[in-house]
């Protein structure tokens, strides 16, 4: 039997890396678990008991390329921004925790204008930029965000085996070289993550 128009089936492989994405964020959309594989796992990582996992300097893996176009429709590549502190947060308008951490990064972002930080979100699986711009806006984001639909510049933007995020929401924070430093895989507040950026600030 002959499919209907319009239903062609999807190339293998297109379903294939629709599959793995899917997989990757599906793993704890939105659940801001803390992360089980701690230092003695096989890991260059430590896990405080707040959830925070951080890596020594001189042991740090710097990132893949992390670029595309904010949901201002400007161009943004992280890398541009080595020299500074980065913070990338992955968010969605549709994740709850997401909503409860929002005014904690906004404070924090603004308390730190002017400071070597930079700060970009990661916006992912919302269905358009109109969504997530509603949401920058009631939470008076001041710093953009690039815009990852399908997860590919989270799932391919960090190497194997290095402090990259694994849920919705998620933080990782990169030290002035653009190597990762720190890693949140739940909600925080201002205060957790002052404790990501500050020491990274200190650092010479």
């Amino acid at each position: 039997m002959s499919l209907s128009r319009g239903l062609r089936p999807a190339p293998r492989r297109a379903l294939a890396a629709v599959g793995v994405l899917s997989a990757a964020l599906v793993l704890s959309a939105c659940g801001g678990g803390e992360d089980t594989a701690g230092a003695g796992a096989g890991t260059n990582f430590v896990t405080s008991k707040g959830g925070i996992s951080t890596v020594p300097k001189g042991e740090r893996a710097g990132i893949n390329t992390i670029a595309g176009e904010t949901l201002e429709g400007e161009k943004l590549d992280v890398a541009d921004l080595k020299g500074k502190v980065v913070v990338l947060n992955v968010w969605g308008s549709w994740c709850g925790p997401c909503r409860a951490e929002a005014p904690h990064f906004a404070k924090v972002a603004n308390d730190l204008k002017g400071k070597d930080v930079a700060f970009v979100g990661l916006n992912t699986r919302d269905g358009n930029k109109q969504q997530a711009l509603a949401f920058e806006n009631d939470y008076e984001i001041p710093y953009p965000s690039l815009y990852d639909r399908d997860g590919k510049l989270i799932l391919f933007g960090f190497p194997k085996g290095t402090l990259s995020p694994k849920g919705i929401p998620s933080t990782v924070v990169l030290d002035k070289e653009g190597k990762i430093a720190a890693r949140a895989l739940m909600a925080i507040d201002d205060v957790k993550l002052r404790s990501m950026i500050d020491p990274l600030l200190e650092e010479k």
